[in-house]
Parts: C-alpha cells; sequence; structure tokens
C-alpha cells in the first residue's frame, strides 16, 4: 500500500468522538502498551545476543486494536486465537510477561508448546488462550468451530479470532466467516490490516484496502471499522461487536487500519520496498507517544503517574527476563512426545466377537457402530454433506436413521467446503475432552484434497500444544476404485496420510473389523482417518456376522485372514479378497500354502506379526489398491528389509496400481487396478524364485 493510499484512509485523532473511557481505563491500557513495548524491546535484545526468539514480528502500531481485544476477552470462559503478531493482544488478556519471554526463548516451561512452536506464537490454553499454527487465518475456521459449540451447549462464551489482513486471501477465511455467518455464530473475528503481507501491499491481496468491505453481502455478519492505533476507537469497536454477538443475531468483524512501524519480522528489511518518507510518517502516528501526549493534556494523569507505571512495568520486565533466560531448555529426550495419543486400551472380553449374531454388510456395520456410539457418548456429533437430508444418510446411505434418532443439533449437514468441514470440526473438538466429532471429510476421498492444509495442520495439534490439546475426530472417507467411478471417485489416500505424524489410518476389509476399529476410533483420544472401501460396502463377501455393542478392534493389530507356511502377502481394503482368492488358487493349482495377513490399521502397523510371518515363510508380497509408487508398501518392503533380511529366500514384491489416474472406462480400469490374476501371478514368481 502506497503512503499515499494510507493518508487517504481516516486515522482518528484520539477520542475525537468523545468516547468515555473512565482514567483507570485508560491507565490500563498504558500500563499494558508500555509493557508490551518494553517486552518488544527485549525481543530484539534477545535475537542480537542470538539467546533466542529467533522470530519476532512486532505488533508495535496495532496497540490499540490489541489492548481493545485482549481486554475484551473473559479468560476461563472466551476463547482467543490469536497469531503471531498479537503479544499486546495476550498480555491484555493474562498472559504475564515472564510467560511471553519463557515463549520467546523456546523453554521447556513455555506454556504454549515447551519450544515445539515458534517463538511469538503466544498460547495460554489454561484460561483459553490457544495455540495456533503459522498458516496465517485458518484459525478462524477453529474460532467458528467452538463458537458452535457454545451455540450448541447454550453457553454465553465467545470465541475471537485474530489475524492480520493479507490471510483474509486465504479460501477458508471466506469459508470461516460465511459459515459463522450462516449458523450466527458468536464469533468476533479481528482482522489488523496494517496495509502489508510482508512486503506484498494490500492492493495485491484485496478488491478492497479496507478488507472488510468484502464480506459487506453476507446476512448476519456486523462489520465494524476502527483506527486500530487508536485504542479510544478501538474499544467503540469492540464493545459495538460485543453488544451485537450478545444479541444472538451473529458474528461481528472488526476491521482495524494499523500502522506497521518495524518490519515484517526481525528477517525482514522494510526499507527495500518502502521509502523512508513512508517509514518516518509511520512513526509519527506510534499509539504510544501519541496515548502519552492525550493522557498528559487531555486526561489530567501527571506525568508523575505515567513515570510510576513506567518504572513498575521495567522492573516486572526485568525479572521477567531473568527468570526466564535462567529457565530449562527442552529436554532432548522428549522431542518425540506427544505425536498420537495412546490408544484406550482393549479388554480381553471385547476382542471377542459374540456369537449369534445376524449377518451385516460392511456399511450397515458403520451404520450400526456409529448409532451405538451417539448413543453411548451424548457429546458425539457427526456432519458432512448430504448426510442429514431427510431419509438420505449421506451418498452411500452408511449414516441413514441417524438424524431421526439424534437430531440435527448432533447430526447435520454441512456446505461443500472441506476445509470448513475440518477446521469446525477441530475446533468444535476443543469444547471439553470428551467430545468427539465425526465427519464424512467428503463424499469421496478424491474431493478430499482441499482440506489438506487442514488435516496438516490439525495433525500436529497435540504435539505443537506440548500435549495440552489433544483433536478427537473420526474423519470417515468412502475410497478406492472398482465402481467404474473414473478420476475423481476412485482414489486411495491413504499414502498421503501416512507421512503426517499424530494421525491414525485404518482401512477395514471385513464389516466386523470395520465395527470393532471404528468403535475404537470413538473411545480413543486423537485423529482417526476411518478409510472405507466404498466397492466392498455392500459385498456380500465383506459380510460377517455383527460381532456385537462392545466389539473392538486396536489400532496397530493386524489378523491373519489366511495360514501359510510358503509365502506371505501383507495386504488390506479390497486387496484382502483378491489375495484371498490368489492364495486359494495357489493353493488348488500348485499345493502351495500362502499366508494372507490383513493389516487392518495402517498407522500404525503391526511389523511384528508381519516379521513373525516372513521368519515362516521366506518370501513376502505386499498388495495394495494404490499405486505401487509411493504406496504404503514401500514403506513395510523397506522396514521388512532392514528387520527380515537374513529370512528371506526371494525379493520383496508388491502389487499395486499403475503409476496413472484410475480411468472411468471399466475397460481401462481394470488395467490400471490391481486384480486377482495380478496377485496370483507376481505371487508364483515369488514362490518359483
Amino acid at each position: 500500500m502506497s503512503t499515499e493510499t494510507l493518508t487517504s484512509i481516516h486515522f482518528k485523532p484520539l477520542n475525537d468522538a468523545g468516547v468515555k473511557v473512565d482514567i483507570e481505563t485508560q491507565k490500563t491500557w498504558y500500563r499494558l502498551i508500555h509493557q508490551a513495548r518494553l517486552v518488544d524491546d527485549r525481543a530484539r535484545k534477545y535475537l542480537r545476543q542470538a539467546k533466542g526468539w529467533s522470530y519476532h514480528a512486532s505488533h508495535a502500531g496495532h496497540d490499540g486494536i490489541q489492548v481493545a481485544l485482549g481486554l475484551a476477552f473473559r479468560p476461563n470462559r472466551d476463547w482467543l486465537f490469536p497469531y503471531y503478531r498479537d503479544m499486546l493482544t495476550c498480555l491484555a488478556a493474562g498472559i504475564t510477561p515472564y510467560e511471553i519471554i519463557l515463549n520467546g526463548l523456546s523453554k521447556a516451561t513455555d506454556l504454549a508448546s515447551g519450544g515445539r512452536h515458534m517463538s511469538n506464537h503466544f498460547a495460554k490454553h489454561a484460561i483459553g488462550i490457544w495455540n495456533v499454527s503459522s498458516a496465517t487465518g485458518n484459525h478462524t475456521l477453529h474460532a467458528v468451530g467452538i463458537a458452535r459449540a457454545a451455540k450448541t451447549y447454550g453457553e454465553d462464551r465467545i470465541a475471537f479470532s485474530s489475524q492480520g489482513e493479507s490471510s483474509t486471501s486465504e479460501g477458508y477465511v471466506y469459508e470461516a466467516l460465511n459459515g459463522a455467518s450462516r449458523e450466527k455464530l458468536p464469533v468476533i473475528f479481528v482482522v489488523q490490516n496494517n496495509g502489508y503481507g510482508i512486503s506484498v501491499p494490500v492492493s495485491v491481496q484485496s478488491a478492497n484496502p479496507i478488507v472488510s468491505e468484502n464480506y459487506r453481502g453476507l446476512k448476519n455478519l456486523l462489520i465494524v471499522n476502527c483506527d486500530g492505533t487508536n485504542p479510544f476507537d478501538s474499544h467503540r469497536a469492540m464493545q459495538e461487536a460485543l453488544a451485537y454477538i450478545r444479541s444472538g443475531d451473529g458474528p461481528a468483524l472488526v476491521h482495524a487500519l494499523c500502522r506497521r512501524i518495524h518490519a515484517h519480522s526481525n528477517s525482514d528489511r522494510h526499507e527495500l520496498y518502502r521509502t523512508a518518507d513512508e517509514i518516518a510518517e509511520c512513526e509519527t502516528m506510534d499509539p504510544f507517544p501519541r496515548l502519552r501526549t492525550y493522557m498528559l493534556e487531555q486526561s489530567g494523569v501527571s506525568a508523575d503517574e505515567l513515570a510510576a507505571i513506567e518504572a513498575e512495568n521495567m522492573a516486572i520486565v526485568d525479572d521477567a527476563a531473568d527468570r526466564g533466560e535462567a529457565a530449562p531448555d527442552p529436554d532432548p529426550e522428549t522431542a518425540t512426545m506427544f505425536v498420537l495419543p495412546e490408544q484406550s486400551v482393549v479388554e480381553p472380553s471385547e476382542l471377542v466377537e459374540q456369537a449369534g449374531g445376524e449377518l451385516v454388510t460392511l456399511r450397515e456395520a458403520i451404520n450400526h457402530t456409529l448409532i451405538g456410539e451417539f448413543q453411548r457418548n451424548p457429546h458425539t456429533f457427526l456432519w458432512g454433506q448430504d448426510v442429514a437430508s431427510h431419509d438420505k444418510g449421506g451418498v452411500f446411505n452408511v449414516t441413514k436413521g441417524m438424524l431421526q434418532e439424534f437430531g440435527e443439533k448432533r447430526v447435520f449437514n454441512a456446505p461443500i467446503a472441506e476445509d470448513y468441514i475440518s477446521g469446525t470440526a477441530n475446533g468444535m473438538s476443543r469444547y471439553r475432552d470428551d467430545l468427539w466429532v465425526c465427519i464424512e471429510g467428503a463424499q469421496f476421498a478424491d474431493y478430499y484434497w482441499p482440506a489438506a492444509e487442514q488435516i496438516v495442520d490439525t495433525s500436529h495439534d497435540y504435539y505443537r500444544s506440548n500435549g495440552q490439546f489433544c483433536p478427537n475426530l473420526v474423519i470417515r472417507l468412502s475410497c478406492g476404485g472398482y465402481i467404474g467411478g473414473g478420476l475423481y471417485h476412485s482414489q486411495t489416500l491413504e499414502a498421503f496420510f501416512q507421512t503426517l505424524p499424530g494421525l491414525r489410518v485404518v482401512m477395514p476389509a471385513f464389516a466386523d473389523d470395520a465395527a470393532g476399529l471404528l468403535r475404537q476410533s470413538f473411545r480413543s483420544r486423537g485423529i482417526t482417518i476411518f478409510l472405507e472401501p466404498k466397492y466392498l460396502y455392500n459385498q456380500i463377501f465383506a459380510k460377517t456376522a455383527d460381532p456385537g455393542p462392545e466389539f473392538r478392534v486396536p489400532f496397530g493389530k493386524a489378523r491373519i485372514r489366511r495360514p501359510g507356511t510358503d509365502l506371505t502377502i501383507v495386504t488390506y481394503g479390497t486387496t484382502v479378497h483378491w489375495s484371498l482368492r490368489a492364495a486359494n488358487q495357489l493353493k488348488e493349482e500348485h499345493g502351495v500354502e500362502v499366508e494372507v495377513i490383513d493389516l487392518r490399521s495402517i498407522v500404525p502397523f503391526d511389523m511384528e506379526t508381519i516379521v513373525e510371518s516372513v521368519k515362516k515363510t521366506n518370501r513376502v508380497l505386499i498388495v495394495h489398491e494404490d499405486k505401487v509408487l509411493g504406496g504404503v508398501g514401500g514403506e513395510i518392503a523397506a522396514r521388512i528389509s532392514e528387520e527380515c533380511f537374513d529370512y528371506l529366500d526371494a525379493p520383496i514384491g508388491r502389487v499395486g496400481s499403475a503409476y496413472a489416474p484410475v480411468p472411468f472406462s471399466r475397460i481401462l480400469e481394470r488395467v490400471i487396478l490391481p486384480q486377482v490374476e495380478d496377485v496370483y501371478d507376481k505371487a508364483l514368481k515369488l514362490i518359483e524364485y
């Protein structure tokens, strides 16, 4: 944004509208703003000394809106999702200078992450200030999700989401604003517009330099613009937003025009893209000296009173720095802690399937288990596309009957916005520890890619928060081919998901395992990606007896579907059935016994069972529906090579899809996807090797 554009926008003289703010409140503003400036200066000192704070983004020039936002937050009641420039916001909201410094120096006792996350990413989970990622603005979705919970449970609580103007260019920010407006949720979105996204001016980011104007068409959304350098005007704006939220009419967007006095961060040189005149003009708009002058000249506060506040602040920050520097650094032994929570312990009785159950399809097993878990835990919720449309229960009727039994507060449709579906699930799961959210992430797994950013962020929430927050999510995706679905209805995604620490990934091949794995997902903290091979939903050969209402399958425990001595096949999903058919054919035609291991759980997978089998058979074939190149089989093969090399009498074989998209024509699809004969031919070669 050029200097001319900035000066054409109205920055207001302090309190020109005569906002009534008592002297004590003004002193509180002054104390917090001055204190934040001292900590800001300390951060730059640590950088020069190479002691820490390797990422530092100054809040200077945003002081008015940040002090108003922080003081609007009610600790232990509301929720605050700050962004990396929100140091003053967090101080005003209840984080102490000592706690800020612990974060800046990446100390083990840092309340935000224990040194796991970047400096300048502040949090205090105990009072409701959340740790957010560095993907700017994606926490807007989390704020919407937890605000949905507040409305669902009928509580007077507000979610505050803060960000810079450039992050509004992200599509998920629109999804958050649109969704919150449609659902009339108690969210206050604060956009701090300083005119630059690092070096890119707002004119390149937005059709309107006042970014809030882009959202004028959203029904139920109150938009309040203010001067973010001015604490009086910012206070006015926040009070208007709070009053509107409490009316229940919808969310609010507070747009605050700020001036970035310093460079974007310590790694940025703003003189390379800003003129000297512009930088000098920004300094004339500095909120801190302007507030000081106003209080001395207009509010009747004496210089001695302000000096006393400053002296107290300096003592507090000096003490915080001394204690912060002396605090312990993270222990290297803890580096891999809090990647994935422990799964729920399965009792021996829950490993046994009940006798006499009626035959159910894989689809029916999932449906029955969903209903059972929703009956067991009233704090379970389901949303996705088409899951709650009268008698329709999803594209494949997997959720049929759930709307009727549990009502629209617990089972409801989502817009076709996969990031929104996943991000608000993350947010709602924050409301209470025993709350689980099940989503149909997309009607077909192929359409889940828009949510990739959100699932990446969610995967490391537990780690990033140092174990303080763990999203309880069951993400159901119908996947796979053999249905003539073509490029956007035939994909499996497990190879992508396995690369993200923090996710469990499972794929059942039979109805009983579908029930057992899903039940375990609802009873284990953390995120489970539950992949459902849609080709198997109603297949007779995937049917089993209903295993009963308590049957569970532990994660990371494979099942030997067919014992053997001559070759091990490791597989999962639809290709379990192809492998069993090929094994039976090999027995009939060649008299060999093939052991078929159904992994069931891909992350974690049961290496122990694989090793024991390979030691016995000395030959192994890995079969999966996904592409061979980059597929899960490559990881399994590498592990077998490392742990079983001395036992192998033949190369490790792999069967999977060809390196091509899955085409629509059934004739072409058959060439691309693995078939029974592919498994048979490869297995026979390994046996004859």
